[in-house]
């Protein structure tokens, strides 16, 4: 054990109200990734209102979704895989190994970012084109993304780090490098949109100068001496289990962020063929929509993990349960009460992101059928969290790939062709792998990890 005491003494999660140690790290959290989306979310709320072309240049910009979440899949492959880990060391007292698990996962995560970087440049016209761009909207997707790749380094380091920020439980700094970043973009948008004139190239440049300005301020604070395990270049030098565990407890998030752009690709490019731009300019509001609701949910699931760690790795299992319990009965009741408001009011939610007559017509009917049954979406996110935070990785990637792709997919596929039901049948395919999806994962938690948790002490 290298440092007992830190563990002992700072930011104990086997000490004190377990629903306390979560929503203590659940406020400020959830508030982060609520300022987080706002880097996206004021984009498109801006470019929605640009004078001329504001549906094109958003549809544009949801063009580019799909490769946004790559970039994203691959933050999350090591920083939601390397975080747990280091929580699991932190409650062994093993900060050693937690501060290598850090560092290797700091590595992984520049040297994807500058791969990412060159293939996207080099691929990005054949894959808007095969994402459903047409000649109009390819002008607007091709100068966001451009700008977007040449910063996608900052925003994996500023997505994937401040994981670890909130592992060692310091939620509130982890806020404040989302909101540095946010109160930069929110600023420089208009600036660059408007003043400058530079319509979806401002919007992409202010995100990547703001995402560098979180990315700097999460390595200050993390080789600083306010942080319990510091990023050290002694802790660069890759060693090949560490590097697998990381890998492998990080698919399952890399899974669903890489799922989801596949299944932003297939919707996009159906809706392109059945509707034609206007229905993926509706895509994109819903997707923003969703980004937005599904925030306190993301972070009371994400906030339970390091929780849920700390004590599984020092053996308090009812402290487990205890979190668990909490964590499910939330989600589905927050859930519940977002299904209603969406679907009482969607109209609401879509001139947020757009004003034009024929795009809020069409998508209040799309929207009602994309939210139904919001609530069983909670349990996906409950079970996966679980898997996730006990380092059960296979059964987490295996649940990611069972809803999007075994059943989101072939549904896109199969429902528009089933009783005239068109682009209808589309916005159907995500109600229909909630449900079954949601079930299958938490009912597959509750009848594989709660008995395992039955007993205090019980060796694993």
């Amino acid at each position: 054990m290298s440092s007992a005491t830190n563990t002992d003494t700072k930011n104990d999660f086997s000490k004190g109200s377990v629903i306390k140690n979560i929503l203590n790290l659940a406020l400020p959290m959830t508030l982060a990734q609520l300022i987080n989306v706002l880097y996206n979310i004021v984009d498109r709320i801006y470019i929605g209102r640009i004078p001329e072309n504001a549906t094109m240049a958003l549809t544009g910009l949801g063009l580019c979704l799909p490769i946004i979440s790559m970039v994203i899949a691959f933050a999350n492959l090591f920083g939601m895989g390397g975080a747990p880990l280091c929580s699991i060391e932190r409650g062994r007292g093993n900060d050693g190994e937690a501060e290598a698990i850090m560092g290797n996962s700091f590595v992984m995560m520049v040297f994807s970012g500058l791969v990412l970087t060159v293939l996207g440049l080099l691929l990005k016209r054949p894959m808007l084109f095969l994402f459903g761009a047409s000649h109009e909207t390819m002008p607007y997707a091709d100068s966001y993304i451009t700008i977007y790749l040449l910063g996608s380094i900052f925003v994996m380091t500023g997505l994937g780090m401040n994981s670890f920020i909130n592992s060692q439980g310091f939620g509130k700094i982890g806020m404040l490098t989302v909101l540095l970043g946010a109160a930069a973009n929110i600023v420089l948008d208009p600036l660059f949109i408007f003043a400058f004139r530079l319509g979806v190239r401002g919007a992409a440049w202010a995100t990547i100068i703001s995402q560098g300005l979180s990315a700097a301020w999460i390595l200050w604070f993390l080789t600083s001496d306010k942080a319990i395990l510091k990023l050290r270049k002694t802790a660069f030098r890759l060693k090949t289990r560490r590097v697998m565990a990381i890998v492998g407890l990080g698919l399952s998030g890399f899974t669903m962020a890489i799922t989801n752009s596949l299944v932003q690709i297939m919707y996009n490019a159906n809706l392109a063929l059945l509707g034609g731009d206007l229905y993926v300019g509706i895509m994109t509001v819903i997707n923003s929509v969703r980004e937005v609701v599904s925030l306190p949910i993301s972070g009371l699931t994400n906030s339970a993990q390091p929780v849920m760690g700390y004590n599984y790795g020092a053996g308090q299992y009812k402290r487990v349960k205890t979190a668990i319990v909490f964590m499910s009965v939330v989600s589905v009741a927050y859930t519940t009460l977002m299904w209603s408001l969406v679907h009482g009011f969607p109209g609401f939610f879509i001139r947020i992101f757009n004003h034009e007559g024929e795009l809020v017509e069409a998508g209040i009917p799309a929207m009602q059928i994309y939210y139904f049954g919001f609530f069983m979406m909670s349990l996906q996110f409950a079970g996966q969290s679980v898997f996730v935070a006990l380092g059960k990785s296979k059964k987490a990637v295996f649940f990611s790939i069972f809803r999007k792709v075994i059943i989101v997919i072939p549904m896109i596929l199969i429902l528009p062709k089933l009783f005239g039901l068109g682009v209808n049948g589309i916005f159907m395919a995500e109600p229909v792998s909630n449900f079954i999806g949601g079930l299958a994962c938490f009912g597959t938690m509750f009848m594989t990890v709660w008995p395992e948790l039955g007993k205090e002490d019980e060796a694993i």
